[in-house]
This record gives C-alpha cells, structure tokens and sequence, in this order.
C-alpha cells in the first residue's frame, strides 16, 4: 500500500517505516525481467459476442445481457427480481446485493467451464482396407474363463478375410519376462505389422492379485513386455460391453473397462508403439469382427472406438452445459450419509459441505478412524456445523468389515441414505516401471470398496451413489496407469447401475486445491504447468451439487487450460478425443504457422552448421538442446541446464519427452523418434546425435586423407612446437606407416625393395630426422 502511495506522488518517511533500512545504488543497466506466471490468452471473438465479450450461448452472457438490457430500459422490477430483492430497495442497499450478485455469476460461470461429458459418435462410413503382413493376436490360454470362446475365432477368421497372416499367443499368467519371451518367439525375427490384445475377454481375478482383473493383469503384461522385446508395431486392446455408447447400451462387463484406463495412459506413454482401444459387444458375431479388422487395416487417427450392432463409434470429450434450471430436481442430504475416505482431502471437504447443507448423520470412514491425523478436529468442525458425526475405522475393501459398519448402523436406526466414495490416493509410476501389486495396491480401496458398497446397499433405496473418479480415466494421464485403470472402473460401474435404475454418479474430477486426491512435492506446480490448475473445493462441491440435481451418471469437472494442456497431449500424435472442443481447434490452428515457420528454419540452422568444425557444431547443437530443454520445463534460461544432467533427473516424463522430440524436430527438419531422451539420456549425448543424424560421418577415401594432411600441414609448426607432441606424432607415423606398407599387396608398392627400405628407415629414425622429413617432403618450416 505504501509503495502504491509512493509511486502516486505521497512521500513516504521509510525510515519509520524500516528503521533499520539502509539505501543502495540500483545498477545502471536495464533489469533482467523474468516473468513467474502465465500470460493470459486473449479471448477470441465469437460471432454472437455481445457488448461486453460474453457470447449469447453461455448462460453468463445471458444473465449479463439481461442485466444490462434492464439497466438500459431502466427496468427496475426487472432488476429487482434478478437480484431477487424488493424493487423499493435503497441503492445504499443495491450495491453489496449487487456485488454478490456478480460473484455469484462468475462462479456459476466457472462452475460451468469446468463441465464436461464423453459422447460417442457414429462414423460416417465404416472403416475399410486392407490387412498386410503379421498380426500377433494375444488370447487366454486355454482353460482360463473367457478363453477358447466363439469370439477368438471369429476375430481370427475376420483378420485372415483382410488379409493378414495371424499368430496367435496364448498367455496364462502375466509374468512380463517370460511373456516378452512368447513375443519374441512369435514375431521370428520380423517385426509384426500389428499386435492385437483379446486378454481382457479373460474374465475372473488375477490369480496372483485377486482384487486385480485377470484381463488387466496380462494386458498390463503384454505392454511391458512389447517394450522388454523391442517389437516397436502398434498394440491394439480390444475389450467386450465394457462402455456405453447410448442410454439403451448398458455396460455389462466393468472389470473390463479397466482396460481402456491403462490403455489410454499406454498410449500417452508409449505413442510409438499405440495403435489404440476398440470395445466390441457382449456376444461377438462376423460381423462385429469383421468392423473390427476394418478398424485395424484403416490405421488412422482414431484410438476410442466401438463396435456395436448400428455401426463404429468413436468416443469424444464434448461440453456439458448447465441448461435451464428446470432441468434439475431438488437435492438434500437426509438421513445418514456415508463418506469413504472421509478424514482425507476430498472426503472432508465433502463432509463440511454436507453438513453446511443440511445433512443429519455423516459417517465418515478411514483405515484409522478417530486416530486418523486431523479426524477428531474435522469431526468438532461438523459438529458445530450442526450435523452428528460417526468417525468409523473400517477398511472398506474389507468386504466384512463394511457389512458390519452398515449392519451396525441399520440397527441403530441410521441407515445409510447416500454414499460418497472418495477413497484413494494418486501416486505416480509409468507403467513400464509399474508392478501388477502397484496396480493392485491402487484397485483395493477404489475398485474393491466400490463393488462392496454396490453389492451391500444393492437392496437400498439410495438418494446418491457419488463415485470419485479422475480425469486419468476420461483422458489419460502419464505415470497414472494403475490410478486409471481404477477410476474407469468407477465410471463403468455408475454406467451399470444406473442401467438398472439405481443412484449413480461418477465424477471425473480434475485435481483439487486444498490438500485434494493428488498430493506430493511439486505436483500441483507440475500439473498447473501442464494445463490443469487446482480447483477451489467451494466451488467443486457447489459443481458437484450442480450434477447431482440433474441426476448425471458420468461427468467431467476440471479446470483445463487448453492452451497449455493440447500442445503436450497431441505432441506425439493427433488425439481424436478432444479434437470437437472449440477452444482444442484454435490452439491447435494457431500451432500450424509457428511449425510452419520453424520447418522453414530448420534448413538455415543446418546450413550456418555446414560451414563449422566438428567441435563447434557439437556445441552449437547441445546449445540448441539445452535451450529447448529449458522451454520445455519452464525455466527461463538454458543456464538451469547442465550439459550432462540426465533428463530424468531434470523431471522429464513421458508427455514433455515427446514435445522435445517435436521442438527439435521442427528446429532440426529431422523425424526423430519418441524414445529420443530415453535412447540419449542427457543434452550431450543427445546433441551428438543430432550432429551424426543432420552430418553423417563420410566414408574415408584418399582424397579426404589427402585434406587431412594438406590440415596437418596447415598446423604443423604449432603442434611440433610441444616435444611430447612431436614424440606421440613420431610414434603414430611410424605405425602408420608400417601398415601401408604391409598392406602394398593390392595395388600398392611392392613389399620389400625400396619401400622395405623407407620402411626400416622410418622405425630406425629419431624424432629429430622425422620431422626434418616432414618438413622437406611438406615444405614445411
């Protein structure tokens, strides 16, 4: 405040205001200026944008048109019933209503933008080509539920019909090692055109990891090991009923939904060797088979697909707007209401907004109970929010121990009404580095308590069954395979259950402020940076309000910033997914002339490198490498780059791998591949291969030896100016010259006779003699 007087013309007496404060002398040169936050994209004009920016098709623009409309026509019972006072209200009065009326409009707005929902659309015409080369086609083995089923043939048949010659591997356990064996075995050498994956028909639990889905355990196998055998062709993972393409599409095999979570991470982490998902129905007959090679021999962008009965669907991240306010039922907490995970981040927001709300009971679970860390202080918070407060320890992948808990409160007389499970905790591990106990370890609280509360409250008339899923799962996340896979499953379960005319509601949240599901040092800087800031929980719970008075079974909620999330979601390749949002298509517009541009100075990078030495173009190139290296992480200048610091140890993933890989590409003009950092782990090494890859060694001839020497000569009075120099150089000639001479066989001087002379002359000489023969035979002084 008194800086701002400052600058206004007041003075300021500092030293009362810092008595201790001494002045010093600024530097005269112009401030280095760094800036430590994002620049604010300008808002592109609509063609129905109205007078002040907002477009006519969001609810925002048309409460502001309507507010200002009434201004204009001095309109005051019109004004008076927006803000819902008495028209007679004094302006004195007006203004504080006023302003909380526009606060709430910027919420509701915000709450709006954040709204999203997956539609499935059907292809315009049917994939169509042909299937060349080898297909693997991964199946159960033998034996195992969902093996030997009608299915496998007829997947077979239809890949034969198109061409392909298929081998199919059996697998019965998902050991990474020796599945990467079976691979190798199959492939013979060659590198197969494709791989298709019909594991997940495997129905059943893991045999090693129960909680874990059979069908998931050997996909998550057959990924690793594609990579541990070095098979760079694209994996496609097929699954059955496993998503809901329509309201009369009901999802019957959840477990299976598992899949698409690893699948769209794999495809994030592993773009060069993705081919994509594809859901075909319960009972796969010709036809669908045969949609499906079509889907495989197209080979194009699209990687989220279904099969049904009325043709190919692909799946879409579209808006999900409000709509009018007829559209919702009224929603209020009553009864007992049970929290899973309640003592945590998510959970405890939640409680504290349910007993704000009226709740009466909230029992709020966790592996510790009462002695959970802040459990006693949360529950006194509640308290004095007016609602009663049961802190409950009970393991809710305990299938008994949450049988207990519900018997309990039935014979009590609370029985529980709703249900928010808000269980789980991200943690981040690619799936290359991942164990099928990671994946299990993150499926027990998630999955388990999920089908454990479903099938114990299955006879319960529920007022909400909120499931908390994340946004891993709508859209894939790198180093969130384990945490995907789970939260599919929660939105294909709300599917089920609302199919059968039970409460659903699965959310796929974004991350949340405020201590939310996604915790760890740098995360949520690392997040932000990407695209997706944390959301206020005030205004998450209000949303979550907002979903549950419509009655929507799946939505997204997240807070994307579209700028910066595309450039690093598409930089290995076009993601169909997204593709339909607006605010997707101009960023990725407003990519195409910068890439453009840099295409074109790539070629005058390369020609200013022709004409340096080897050693500078290496360090002209590692300059580049670190200067990009540094854009990519955010730093503002490459000098937070270390020329041998390991990219890893820099805080690369998988995502911002890729986005080097395409600035260098665009810098250079060369297609490098997606694995560069992984392959050239450090500035260094990777500029090096830049150097071989933009000027390829030349094979030695005797012309290049002859300008070799004709150098030597150029330097030689400074070299032999150093005696050890002159005694290495003596050494290597002689040697040198040794060789030639054995080797005069073909061509050369004969051996023996003169040259058998020089040759003895020159092992017999003294460095003195043989630079005075160097300097006669070269002229030089």
């Amino acid at each position: 405040a008194l800086g701002r007087m400052h600058t206004t013309g007041l003075t300021i007496d500092w030293t009362t205001v810092f008595p201790n404060a001494h002045r010093v002398d600024l530097p005269t040169y112009a401030f280095q200026r760094d800036r430590y936050w994002f620049a604010t994209p300008a808002v592109p004009d609509a063609p129905t944008a109205g007078a002040h920016g907002l477009t006519a098709a969001s609810p925002s623009a048309s409460v502001d048109g309507r507010f200002w409309a009434a201004v204009e026509h001095q309109d005051l019972d019109a004004l008076a019933a927006m803000l819902e006072v008495d028209p007679a209200t004094p302006l004195s009065e007006m203004v504080p209503l006023l302003s909380s009326w526009h606060r709430r409009q910027n919420e509701q707005a915000a709450m709006e933008a954040w709204r999203y929902r997956i539609a499935w659309h059907p292809v315009a015409t049917e994939p169509r080509g042909a299937l060349n080369g080898t297909w693997l086609v991964a199946v159960p083995a033998a034996g195992g539920e969902g093996s030997g089923s009608d299915a496998h043939a007829a997947v077979l048949h239809a890949l034969a019909e198109r061409g392909a010659r298929t081998v199919v591997v059996e697998l019965a356990e998902g050991e990474r090692d020796a599945v990467a064996e079976r691979l190798r075995e199959a492939s013979a050498g060659e590198v197969p055109a494709g791989v298709l994956s019909l594991l997940a028909f495997a129905d059943g639990p893991d045999p090693r990891h129960p909680v874990l889905p059979h069908g998931l355990a050997l996909n998550l196998a057959l990924v690793q090991a594609l990579g541990d055998a070095g098979i760079p062709c694209p994996l496609w993972l097929a699954t059955r009923a496993a998503v809901s393409v329509s309201p009369t599409d009901p999802v019957d095999r959840a477990e299976q939904a598992t899949v698409w979570g690893l699948g769209r991470v794999a495809g994030l982490e592993h773009p060069e060797r993705w081919g994509g998902l594809v859901d075909l129905p319960a009972a796969v007959d010709e036809r669908a088979a045969a949609r499906l090679a079509g889907i495989l021999a197209a080979a194009g962008d699209e990687d989220q697909l279904a099969v049904r009965t009325a043709g190919v669907f692909v799946r879409r991240l579209v808006h999900a707007p409000l709509g009018a306010p007829a559209d919702e039922v009224k929603w209020q907490p009553g009864g007992t209401v049970l929290i899973t995970g309640g003592t945590g981040g998510l959970g405890a927001q939640v409680a504290r907004w349910l007993a704000r709300t009226g709740a009466g009971h909230l029992v709020l679970t966790s592996r510790r109970g009462s002695a959970a860390p802040g459990a006693e202080e949360l529950a006194a918070e509640l308290r004095g929010l007016g609602a009663r407060v049961t802190l409950a320890a009970c393991d809710v992948a305990d299938r008994a121990a949450l049988a207990g808990l519900l018997d309990g409160l039935e014979a009590e007389g609370s029985p529980v009404r709703a249900v928010f499970h808000a269980a789980g905790v991200v943690h981040f591990r690619q799936i290359a580095d991942s164990t099928p106990a990671d994946f299990a370890a993150m499926a027990e609280g998630k999955v388990s308590g999920a089908v454990h509360l479903d099938e114990l409250l299955d006879g319960t008339r529920l007022e909400a069954f909120v499931l908390f899923s994340s946004v891993a799962a709508a859209w894939g996340s790198g180093g969130q395979g384990a945490y995907a896979a789970a939260n599919s499953f929660l939105d294909a379960l709300a599917e089920r259950r609302r199919a059968r005319g039970l409460a659903a509601t699965s959310v796929a949240w974004g991350p949340w402020a405020d201590k939310g599901m996604i915790e760890g040092d740098g995360v949520e800087e690392h997040l932000s940076r990407r695209g997706l800031p944390p959301m206020a929980p005030e205004l998450t719970v209000a949303a979550l309000h907002g979903a549950l008075a419509r009655q929507e079974t799946t939505l997204v909620l997240a807070d994307v910033r579209w700028d910066r999330f595309v450039p690093g979601f598409t930089a290995a390749r076009r993601r169909p997914l997204i593709d339909e949002l607006p605010e997707v298509r101009r960023v990725l517009e407003a990519a195409v002339e910068p890439q453009d541009a840099a295409r074109q100075d790539a070629g005058s990078v390369t020609d200013g490198l022709a004409g340096l030495p080897e050693a500078e173009r290496e360090r002209v190139l590692t300059d580049l490498v670190r200067a990009h290296t540094a854009a990519v992480l955010g730093h503002s200048s490459p000098d937070a780059i270390a020329d041998d610091r390991a990219f890893k140890e820099l805080g690369f993933d998988s995502l911002t791998a890729v986005e080097l890989r395409n600035r260098l590409n665009g810098a250079t003009g060369l297609s490098l591949p997606a694995t560069l950092i992984f392959d050239h782990p450090a500035p260094a090494p990777l500029a090096r291969l830049l150097r071989d890859e933009l000027f390829p060694p030349q094979p030695m001839t005797a012309d290049a030896v002859l300008d070799d020497l004709d150098r030597w000569e150029e330097s030689l009075a400074e070299i032999t100016a150093d005696s050890g120099a002159r005694e290495r150089l003596t050494s290597r000639l002689q040697g040198l010259m040794a060789r030639i001479e054995s080797t005069g066989g073909s061509g050369g001087t004969p051996q023996g006779g003169a040259a058998a002379s020089v040759e003895e002359q020159l092992l017999a000489a003294s460095a003195d003699e043989i630079f005075k023969l160097i300097d006669n035979d070269f002229g030089a002084s």
